[in-house]
């Protein structure tokens, strides 16, 4: 079975509109930016934290500082993953102590990616808090986690899967819904 693209969620232009509403609760949230510091999980929580921080910048006219977090090392089925994991390297752009941390994702799914986050996190300091940001929430928690400002809700199915594509990293801005077809 391979997987095909069932239904395109956001599109380029749906994506950018989505990416301002949700930088705005971040502002609303957090009384401004002076405080933040936007943090990625990699791989692909990173553009969209850079793409948070963009929109923040224009909103603001300030730069919020974007770091990235490599989670590798943290997840609870790392044997399972690969007999040597690739770890790419964590950038944490100030020191995070009294400062609110954006943790910024593509997908929230079981949650278990934002409890390792959260692990990784805190080996850079104490954060005054940690607030959770994420394109896409899919639902089909298997740990309690939620996120503070969501792009778009999106029920799906178990077997289906979420693609977010950036141009940063992928030539193009869309969110799709994936299933499998039967070979034959």
């Amino acid at each position: 079975m391979q997987l095909i693209s069932k239904v395109t969620i956001l599109d380029g232009a749906q994506m950018r509109r989505v990416v301002r509403r949700m930088a705005g609760e971040i502002l609303e949230r957090n009384g401004g930016s002076s405080d933040l510091v936007l943090v990625g999980i990699r791989t692909r929580g990173v553009p969209l934290a850079e793409a948070l921080a963009q929109e923040l910048e224009r909103m603001e006219g300030r730069a919020v500082p974007i770091g990235s977090l490599d989670i590798t090392l943290y997840r609870d089925d790392l044997s399972t993953i690969a007999p040597q994991p690739v770890v790419r390297e964590s950038h944490i752009p100030q020191p995070l102590d009294g400062r609110v941390a954006v943790l910024c994702d593509d997908v929230l799914y079981t949650g278990r990616t934002v409890r390792a986050a959260l692990d990784a996190l805190l080996d850079y300091g104490r954060p005054r808090r940690v607030e959770l940001a994420v394109l896409v929430d899919r639902g089909h928690r298997e740990l309690p986690v939620q996120a503070d400002v969501v792009g778009k809700k999106v029920p799906t199915r178990a077997q289906e899967e979420i693609k977010v594509s950036f141009q940063a990293t992928d030539g193009v801005d869309k969110v799709e819904i994936l299933g499998r077809e039967a070979k034959g």
